[in-house]
């Protein structure tokens, strides 16, 4: 066991028994395509193991947010294709969230989710953040355990969080600073130094007294940041910013609007959408030096050409740090997998989420739930 969680071998002999594999398959589609199919693929290591070993494998996930109703738009057919060619035999059920049950966690759903079943395995990790059916219904009645990759998700990111290897930098990024406070206080009790780039990052330069201009701007946190900047941790913030004009519009460089690099200060309607060249470059030499990097957040609207060349600098030096490195999933994760450097990092979470409410909280609903599980020591 790990952290006191049931892992696959502490099912005993699973040959003939029926296994309901909870797995994280809400991959992106684009006309009923897989575009990126990394979730299905990381369940293959549960999902191999139980068919070796003699088990009958059904898995279930969610896709999308159907609202509790069956929607053409969110029918699991294309994953149950690419599951047949990657897992011959393993069943896949409906969208779990086509019923109400899943997301308000009813009894009576999870009686008929685990009808039929001997067992169950949680390797969704994605989704183990979340107080959910199928994440916490079934370890109340059924042995059950971790999956693999359920497994290795907290195996790297605890050890993130309570053995950091030092220098230990942590970046952020992402648009609003009041989503990350938490794990922001966490990474500051455990980091050598943050990184801040993003949306969020205004919000702190606002704190120092810079101008915005049309920036996001989250004026309840500035107070907060203004402490979190007094406090003695290092933080390093961007010293320069690209900005895009008044009458400019994200993502559509036809609409016209100037780009411009500024400093810590931008004009009155110029929004920053980027980190600038300098920070960029002073940002890289800082994680050069680390030895272990955990980054969650683009440090800009990476998915306009314009305002990509932030992210992917700092995308770079995380891949070219020799030091452990560690994107905790989400757009930080498309990011590397856009600029591809995604196979030069030591580990790409699938959950950005759950990542960042394990490195805050240090547990999970999942994991609690497995803890819990008839067949937990």
């Amino acid at each position: 066991m790990i952290n006191g969680v049931p892992q696959l071998e502490d099912l005993g002999d699973v040959s003939g028994k029926r296994v309901l594999v909870r797995c994280d398959f809400n991959v992106p589609l684009s006309d009923g395509v897989i575009t990126d199919d990394l979730r299905i693929t990381a369940a293959l290591p549960t999902l191999t193991w139980l068919l070796e070993h003699g088990a009958t494998v059904t898995a279930c996930s969610h896709l999308g947010r159907p609202k509790g109703t069956p929607d053409p738009k969110y029918s699991i057919d294309p994953v149950r294709a690419r599951l047949a060619e990657l897992a011959p035999g393993v069943e896949l059920l409906d969208n779990l969230r086509y019923d109400a049950g899943e997301e308000a966690n009813a009894p009576a759903f999870v009686a008929r989710l685990i009808e039929g079943q001997d067992l169950y395995v949680n390797d969704a990790f994605g989704a183990s953040h979340r107080s959910h059916a199928s994440i916490v219904g079934p370890p109340q009645t059924l042995p059950s355990a971790a999956g693999r990759l359920l497994e290795k998700e907290v195996e790297v990111l605890l050890g993130c969080r309570n053995e950091p290897r030092r220098p230990f930098i942590a970046i952020l990024g992402g648009s609003k600073v009041s989503d990350k406070l938490g794990v922001i206080d966490a990474l500051l009790e455990v980091a050598d130094g943050l990184i801040i780039g993003g949306g969020m990052c205004f919000t702190f330069l606002a704190a120092q007294g810079h101008s915005v201009g049309a920036s996001l701007l989250e004026e309840d946190q500035v107070e907060t940041c203004r402490k979190l900047l007094d406090s003695g941790a290092t933080i390093h913030l961007p010293s320069d910013i690209t900005g895009l004009g008044p009458g400019g519009k994200i993502g559509d460089p036809s609409a016209g609007g100037e780009v411009r690099q500024f400093g810590r200060d931008l004009p009155d309607g110029w929004m920053g959408l980027d980190i600038g060249p300098g920070t960029a470059a002073e940002f890289s030499d800082v994680i050069s030096e680390a030895r272990q990097i955990l980054w969650n957040g683009p440090m800009g609207v990476f998915e306009d050409p314009r305002f990509e060349a932030g992210t992917r600098t700092v995308a770079e030096a995380v891949a070219d740090c020799r030091g452990f490195t560690v994107i905790g999933g989400g757009d930080s994760a498309a990011a590397a997998a856009q600029f591809g450097v995604d196979d030069r990092i030591d580990h790409v979470s699938t959950g950005g989420g759950a990542s960042l409410e394990l490195i805050e909280q240090g547990d999970l609903p999942g994991l609690a739930a497995l803890r819990g599980a008839p067949n937990a020591g």
